[in-house]
């Protein structure tokens, strides 16, 4: 059975990092770049995990996030969420907003596989 992880992330060296680390570790990566049709995005490809990032051009990863938790289908979807704020008001709107998990730009490689594997639940 593959692992299926989306990426919603507009830094592409982010994404391209991430994609890396994270199909070594051998998740079936894909990527996406811009929040506008981001909640679609993730209905149609239907990940086991998703990364999104907290700042994304035409809409925020909290209003998609909002919107994704607002959905019976995506309610459940576990969700890490990245950002270069790393406040805890920051924390705080994240995990308001339905993050599984939160973590702060830059990040460990190993940090962001760890994470993804406890939200795989592998």
């Amino acid at each position: 059975m593959s692992r299926h992880v989306l990426v919603i992330e507009d830094e592409q060296n982010i994404t391209a990092a991430i994609s890396f680390i994270l199909s070594r570790d051998g998740w079936d990566v894909s990527t996406h770049a811009n929040g506008v049709d981001a909640v679609d995005t993730v209905r149609t490809r239907a990940p086991d995990v998703l990364i999104l990032d907290a700042m994304l051009p035409g809409r925020s990863g909290y209003d998609i996030l909002r919107d994704l938790r607002a959905d019976p289908g995506m309610a459940d979807l576990p969700v890490l969420m990245l950002t270069a704020r790393g406040q805890a008001k920051d924390r705080a709107r994240a995990l308001e907003a339905g993050a599984t998990q939160f973590m702060t730009k830059p990040f460990a490689n190993g940090d962001v596989v760890d994470a993804v594997r406890v939200l795989g639940g592998v």
